[in-house]
Formats: structure tokens, C-alpha cells, sequence
């Protein structure tokens, strides 16, 4: 839904406001597309599954090179018998330069990672909020003087703990041991500089 509301708003916007800033390295940068996960987050060893979903991000003008960043990413799948709907908000750095044509960067992110109750292994309940980091970096390939299609790896963090029950006459939950903490993350989508 998110992805095609940035479409939109793309289309939609005027084209003689745009025209005012010189220099492409310079501009805002509006990002929409597909992103792939690794792993799910309850994907224990022998029972892994990969989600699919969505990626957005906004960056402001650089500095030397170096802007700020804000992206909003999430997934849907099933693993195990429980729905996986995780998302994350996430904030920080990315520094890029340009090699002819092509732009490449590398980022930097931290923030916070939220996931529905019931994603533990047989829909059990888990912990819903994690904090969660990404370093990474990618290549911006250019299809207008706006717009560029952009493929981004990175090596994302994220520690969600499951309940898996009580220790008896206590209130110490156990915890499920070999979650995942760490992902592969790939995105692929549009960039609208501006």
C-alpha cells in the first residue's frame, strides 16, 4: 500500500517545481520498492523461510557527501505455523559517491524493529519490539535525469525473543534458543531525486 502511494504521489507531483536545483548529487532522494529477508524470524535451524515485502526510504541533500537517512521497511510470510509480519523504522547515514553515471553508497542504521504477537514457532507469543541495525551499501543506476532504479545489501540485526513457557513456581519465562539475529536483507526499486 505504501509502495503505491509514493507511485502516485511520484506521478502526481508538478514538474516545473523541480526544475530549480542544478546538480543531481545535491537533491533529495525518494526511494520505493521490493525488499527480500533472509530469514524469517522464528526460521530455527532446518526450518528457515525467507519473507518478501516492501522498502521505503527518504535522504536529505548530502554533506560532503554523507546525508541522513530514514527508511520504513516490512515483510508478510508464514513460518512454522505462525504469521510473520514484521517492520522496521530505522534512522542514520549514508555516504555516496558518483563514478560516472552510476552512483554507489554505503549506510549505516539503527532503529527499532515491531513484529504481531503471534509470530513465535506454532503461533505462540513473542516479544513484539527489538532493536534492530543495518550496514550495507548500493548502486544507483540512472533512468532520467529523476530517476534511477537502485539494487542495496545489507547485513541487518535484529534480537526477538519467544516465550516458549514458564519455569514452574517461578515467573522466569524460558526462552526458545536459536532464533535468528542476524539477516541478509536485498532491495531493489525506483529512486526519485528531487
Amino acid at each position: 500500500m505504501l509502495l503505491r502511494l509514493i507511485c502516485v504521489a511520484t506521478l502526481l507531483l508538478p514538474g516545473p517545481l523541480l526544475h530549480g536545483q542544478t546538480s543531481l548529487a545535491s537533491r533529495y532522494q525518494l526511494f520505493g520498492g521490493y525488499s527480500y529477508l533472509s530469514n524469517s524470524l522464528n526460521g530455527v535451524s532446518g526450518s528457515r523461510q525467507s519473507l518478501n515485502g516492501w522498502d521505503a526510504a527518504f535522504a536529505i541533500p548530502p554533506w560532503h557527501n554523507l546525508r541522513a537517512k530514514f527508511s520504513a521497511f516490512g515483510y508478510n510470510g508464514t513460518n512454522l505455523g505462525a504469521p510473520q509480519h514484521p517492520y522496521f523504522v530505522m534512522g542514520g547515514g549514508q555516504y555516496g559517491k558518483t563514478f560516472g553515471r552510476e552512483s554507489a553508497f554505503v549506510e549505516a542504521m539503527a532503529g527499532s524493529g515491531n513484529v504481531n504477537a503471534n509470530w513465535a514457532p506454532g503461533g505462540k507469543i513473542g516479544g513484539t519490539a527489538s532493536f534492530s541495525a543495518i550496514v550495507g551499501g548500493g548502486l544507483d543506476t540512472p533512468l532520467s535525469r529523476r530517476f534511477a532504479i537502485r539494487v542495496s545489501g545489507d547485513y541487518q540485526y535484529a534480537y526477538f525473543r519467544s516465550r516458549l513457557s514458564f519455569i514452574p513456581h517461578t515467573d522466569e519465562p524460558i526462552y526458545v534458543t536459536g532464533l535468528p539475529t542476524d539477516y541478509f536483507r536485498l532491495s531493489t526499486g525506483l529512486v526519485w531525486r528531487f
